[in-house]
């Protein structure tokens, strides 16, 4: 019978092609144990259940396959909170978070109309309504799974001035008169060789595969939100780390002023913001 020490030591063993194979066995036991990390250092000698000892190693072969980790125990930590995800959607990243920071630093803490296209878990939607709860915000996302799902983290939450719909982009959207318009789109190219590693192989492609090389929602987006934005309102992209100088040229091209790339943790180009400008 295995202790929670030797538990982990026969994972990480077998965890051997993982980026992270101590916190994947962490997790994936403490999700078992429904016990945080630091219970696992605390009680090493404590011997697991042969039940426990069974879902654990199943998970671990899955993980061995590649599944994500997050899939697998059906949550993700994303700003200050934890939101459930599934395979309807993309799992949510630390990078995103700084697009985050980057909304809450343009618009004031009072009234204001957001609008987050593609919401996937409601990750960027949820974390803006957590820090701004003057602000109105509508997502949207064509996967209907995706919605039901961000719409149960909305509840979870407690953010009632989140709301979730179902739309191909701006297609169900009425308003238009939004302070910010914010977006993590599809924008990797279909014969990109890194949707044959990782995590992304489980990921639906629809969320993260764009034709046109990655760039046709950017795109697509950057017109389209002419038409939505209120003068002097702000767009916010995340986009791969080597396009940010087509979205910054597409985006002075559509006439939108103030137009700046931000790098995220890693040093990449990651996050373009631009304004639509001010009418007399």
């Amino acid at each position: 019978m295995f202790t929670i020490a030797s538990a982990l030591a026969a994972a990480q063993k077998e965890l051997f092609s993982s980026d992270t194979p101590k916190l994947d066995a962490e997790v994936l036991l403490g999700f078992v144990l429904q016990q945080n990390r630091a219970y696992l250092y605390t009680w090493p000698e404590q011997k697991i259940t042969r039940e426990e000892e069974r879902r654990f190693l199943a998970l671990i072969e899955r993980r061995v396959c590649g599944e994500p980790v997050a899939y697998l125990v059906g949550t993700r930590d994303f700003w200050s909170f934890s939101l459930r995800v599934n395979s309807s959607t993309l799992i949510p990243r630390p990078e995103t978070e700084l697009l985050v920071e980057l909304a809450l630093q343009r618009l004031p803490e009072t009234c204001c109309q957001v609008l987050d296209l593609g919401s996937g878990s409601g990750a960027i939607a949820l974390a803006l309504a957590r820090e701004r709860p003057a602000w109105q915000i509508s997502g949207c996302d064509s996967n209907e799974e995706a919605v039901k799902l961000a719409t149960w983290n909305a509840g979870v939450l407690d953010l009632s001035q989140v709301h979730f719909l179902c739309s191909h982009w701006f297609d169900q959207v009425e308003r238009n008169d939004f302070n910010l318009i914010v977006s993590n789109p599809p924008y990797i190219a279909e014969q990109d060789e890194h949707l044959l590693a990782g995590d992304v192989r489980f990921e639906p492609r629809s969320a993260l595969v764009a034709k046109k090389n990655g760039f046709a929602d950017l795109e697509y987006i950057i017109d389209r939100s002419r038409n939505y934005l209120r003068p002097g309102g702000w767009l916010a992209l995340e986009h791969g780390f080597m396009q940010a100088a087509q979205v910054r040229s597409f985006m002075l091209d559509c006439g939108y002023e103030a137009v700046e790339t931000f790098c995220d943790l890693a040093g990449c180009e990651r996050v373009t913001l631009s304004r639509k400008p001010a009418r007399n």
